[in-house]
């Protein structure tokens, strides 16, 4: 195999410096039917306690089963519950899946994904150049 061929087979990310500037427009928080901001038990319960509430009433009116079982932030039309004035009320708690983003592995991989992506939310290539180290270390749930 060729330096050009094993280079090809490299994820986009290590192919290519990625550039990304979160400019809060609240896009990634958009998504409507098919889009999910799955969670972990621990984070749930984090975030009822950062908003002080029951973790009855909190998972009553914040949480969602996926078809898979899954545990999901509920969707009010096509933004996230947590969603107010393009702005996220529990930025400081907010799920792995929200702190990784983009730099997630359907995005990175490809260049069709990162462009695909880019559409949708303008931050993705402006801004500072992301070392490879970095979305790496956001890949393997460092985010």
């Amino acid at each position: 195999m060729s330096k050009d061929d094993a280079a090809r087979k490299q994820p986009f990310y290590r192919r290519r410096t990625l550039r990304f500037h979160c400019t809060g427009c609240g896009a990634c928080c958009r998504g409507g039917d098919g889009h999910y901001v799955f969670l972990s038990r621990h984070e749930a319960e984090d975030i009822c306690s950062y908003l002080g509430l029951s973790w009855q009433w909190f998972r009553h009116r914040y949480l969602a089963r996926h078809p898979d079982g899954g545990l999901v932030l509920r969707m009010e039309g096509d933004a996230c519950v947590f969603l107010e004035d393009a702005r996220c009320r529990i930025y400081p708690k907010r799920p792995l899946q929200c702190r990784s983003y983009p730099f997630w592995p359907e995005v990175v991989t490809t260049e069709k994904g990162w462009r695909m992506e880019a559409r949708r939310c303008e931050g993705i290539g402006t801004g500072a150049r992301i070392p490879v180290a970095v979305v790496e270390e956001i890949l393997a749930g460092g985010g």
